[in-house]
């Protein structure tokens, strides 16, 4: 299906009765406050049609709802009096599937990615292992758990992340083994395994990959980022310097084998929802850059840029992904 079909398509209708949602923001970890973000604008495009629970989590763990502190049982009782959870909560604890394995537990249909999709695309290294294995290029890149190990076999430049964190937080570039001990000792704040991997010099494109309730899946207009950094860093991220293009001004070839190496990784990793999958494009072809299950979701973010981009409002979006997961739901436990 292309993009085009989305602008002749009506959103999906509401439930009848009307949907009972558990909208999750928060989260114990660095996206805490992008969470609470996405959390907040989702909860107001499904207010409109939509029973909303709003539920969030801590820095530390704790959960509560409308500012009433829970404890976990009463929170998981919550979530099983409705019919669909959408963890807003991007990152560990969340986005790495296991606000999915809650929902799973109790029963409940879910937004986004399973269990297992979210977990592996949550770990850049072993998504970077599937893509290679379905013939998608990525960096050359050498997984360390420690600042010696990366240090016995230096590749620089290069560029430092930790293998499981998003919105770019302890990603940098190193140009000296210096600055490559001190990237990798900050990475192994966030995670215990980091990846170093070599600069890529390309165009930074963004594809979107969206399940319908219908059963079919569209690809979204690219999207391009510009910014003067050398990574599009935690800081580039949000303080607006960022210049976002959509539809990206690309060759039809390119623009092809983007969409097409999008919705194999995705494929291959079983994502479900909405993924979002960056790259970067070289001279010799797109390099796939990492795979987030749960993109940002607010208004404003890459992913509702892409999909208005094709005709499909933000309320719409949000409420195709809730439809998506209650139909996917039912079909695997009727």
């Amino acid at each position: 299906m292309t993009t085009s079909d989305l602008q002749h398509r009506p959103p999906p209708s509401p439930a009848a009765p009307v949907c009972r949602v558990a909208v999750v923001g928060g989260g114990a970890n660095v996206e805490h406050d992008v969470s609470l973000a996405s959390a907040a604008a989702v909860r107001e495009a499904l207010a409109v049609t939509h029973d909303v629970l709003a539920l969030t989590i801590g820095r530390d763990g704790t959960w509560s709802v409308d500012g009433t502190a829970l404890s976990f049982a009463e929170a998981v009782a919550l979530v099983a009096t409705c019919d669909v959870l959408l963890p807003a909560v991007h990152g560990p604890h969340g986005e790495d599937g296991t606000l999915a394995a809650l929902a799973d537990l109790a029963g409940v249909a879910c937004v986004g990615s399973g269990v297992r999709a979210g977990a592996i695309g949550m770990d850049k290294w072993v998504t970077k292992l599937v893509a290679t294995a379905v013939g998608v290029a990525v960096a050359d890149g050498l997984l360390v758990r420690g600042v010696a190990e990366a240090s016995d076999d230096p590749r620089l430049p290069a560029v430092v992340k930790p293998v499981a964190s998003g919105s770019s937080h302890g990603v940098r570039r190193v140009d000296t083994l210096a600055e490559l001990g001190e990237a990798v000792a900050a990475a192994l704040e966030l995670d215990d395994r980091v990846l170093v991997e070599e600069v890529v010099t390309g165009r930074e494109i963004d594809v979107a990959v969206l399940r319908r309730a219908d059963g079919t899946t569209v690809v979204s207009p690219p999207l391009e980022i510009g910014h003067a950094g050398a990574v599009f860093d935690t800081a580039t991220k949000y303080d607006g310097s960022a210049r976002f293009v959509v539809p990206a001004v690309l060759d039809p070839a390119d623009a092809d084998r983007l969409a097409a190496d999008a919705r194999t990784v995705v494929d291959a990793l079983g994502c479900e929802g909405v993924a979002r999958v960056d790259f970067f494009l070289t001279t010799d072809g797109p390099v796939l850059n990492e795979v987030n299950t749960m993109p940002g979701l607010t208004a404003h973010s890459q992913v509702p840029r892409m999909f208005a981009a094709a005709g499909m409002s933000y309320p719409a979006l949000v409420a195709e992904l809730v439809a998506e997961a209650r139909v996917r739901h039912a079909s695997r436990t009727s």
